[in-house]
């Protein structure tokens, strides 16, 4: 395994990152308990959470995903062996069975917390991330941004105290966002260092093969004030491990949840074809090839893979030891130019 900071902290995280978000649905508590053990014998260190996992979110499941991490914690008692990762949830239809009063005022903030300490049975979180902003922006797919009114009012000041308050009572370690625009982590970076709060350390975007939209702006951010990228679906939610080429297979998140189908479009299926020739030429499986694409990112903190299996798992986390080619990546560069972020 490849290791290396949290930014502007002393935090040391595994290059990969174990992501979560099935477990409680398409997972088991035996079967999560099972992932985090084996990501461990294999350097894993980072686990990914959040208050609305497991996904699809619903009330019946709603924090299953936490609780499954807090009884391997209680069970193990290994808590100092993992940096562990969470979210708070914004406003939105999709998690209005969370608590009536959705955003990132004090209450809420607070309320989500706590439920997610407890969820997890630890004192304290590494990294407490904004799921998505409360504003209307372009997050979830959209690839371009078109302004739409809307009741919100600039709050970032204010809600980097609330976290402020939570950062000093111990209870969260850094602060990050996720899917978060240019504009938005600009502001939180401004709002922090100008009033002596928080400093945002990462943003959890998705990005991938067939999403690469954050190199349009937020790289540069990324690179200059030394903030990095988790980034989310590196697979394109199975997308890029080439297996729904030849239609949707049965049994699997995309056919299950037709709702997440956003990597399966005709522009972005032709550039997983064009991405498979590629690791077809150079031995690879697409897969790691995928991975390790967004491994080797400069502004990559730490990728967060996600395995509904053992085998799965493996593959994926083995991915930390290939190494792309100047040439591969070309290519790959190659075919982003003939289909350019064909699914935001």
């Amino acid at each position: 395994m490849k290791y290396t900071k949290l930014p502007n902290t002393d935090i040391e995280v595994s290059k990969i990152c174990l992501g979560t978000m099935t477990w409680g649905e398409q997972n088991t508590e035996a079967e999560g308990h099972e992932q985090i053990e084996y990501a461990l014998e294999k350097g894993v260190n980072f686990l990914d959470a959040a208050e609305m996992y497991p996904v699809p979110a619903k009330a019946e499941t709603q924090g299953r995903t936490e609780e499954i991490i807090g009884t391997w914690l209680k069970k193990t008692g290994r808590r100092k062996d993992i940096v562990l990762a969470s979210k708070v949830a914004g406003p939105g239809e999709m998690v209005s069975h969370i608590r009536p009063s959705l955003g990132y005022h004090k209450a809420a903030i607070e309320e989500a917390l706590e439920k997610s300490l407890k969820r997890l049975q630890t004192d304290y979180l590494d990294l407490y991330q904004l799921h998505w902003p409360e504003r209307q922006s372009n997050f979830f797919g959209k690839r371009g941004y078109r302004h739409e009114e809307d009741e919100w009012e600039d709050n970032f000041q204010e809600v980097l105290q609330h976290l402020d308050e939570m950062v000093k009572a111990g209870k969260i370690r850094h602060i990050g966002l996720s899917n978060e625009t240019p504009y938005g982590l600009m502001r939180f970076l401004e709002e922090g260092g100008k009033n002596d709060l928080p400093r945002v350390v990462t943003v959890q975007n998705p990005y991938n093969l067939l999403n690469r939209k954050d190199e349009i702006g937020l790289t540069e951010i990324y690179h200059r004030e030394n903030v990095e990228l988790l980034p989310y679906s590196p697979l394109g939610m199975g997308t890029l491990t080439g297996k729904h080429l030849n239609g949707i297979r049965e049994n699997t998140r995309l056919s299950l949840f037709p709702q997440y189908r956003r990597y399966s479009g005709e522009q972005a299926t032709e550039a997983t074809k064009a991405y498979k020739e590629i690791a077809l030429k150079y031995d690879l499986s697409l897969t790691h090839l995928a991975l390790a694409f967004i491994n080797q990112q400069p502004f990559v903190c730490s990728n967060i893979i996600g395995a509904t299996s053992i085998d799965q798992l493996s593959e994926n986390i083995e991915s930390i030891n290939v190494n792309l080619s100047e040439e591969i990546l070309k290519e790959i560069d190659e075919v982003q130019e003939k289909f350019p972020n064909p699914a935001p």
